[in-house]
């Protein structure tokens, strides 16, 4: 198993982030890849944080792909980790 970083995007300071944020989840859930990593992945999970460079939030989605998953997603869509840097 592999833990791999599936999606990131940034939001503005806003009063719920949680709130604000399930717009753009669930998007990118409609997405190929969206719809694949929700049939592989056992137990995704986003992450609210802090994003001090952008003054507001920063949301990752991430969980753990079977070895020959997580091979499969990074030559499909590359790793999205190398991409955040």
């Amino acid at each position: 198993m592999r833990k791999v970083l599936f999606h990131s995007f940034r939001m503005g300071d806003v009063e719920d982030p949680e709130i604000y944020a399930a717009q753009p989840i669930h998007e990118w859930q409609q997405t190929e890849q969206g719809k694949w990593v929700m049939n592989h992945c056992k137990d995704p999970v986003y992450n609210i944080g802090s994003d001090p460079n952008y003054m507001g939030y920063r949301i990752t989605l991430s969980g753990e792909l079977a070895d020959e998953d997580a091979v499969f997603h990074e030559l499909k869509w590359g790793s999205h980790a190398r991409k955040m840097l």
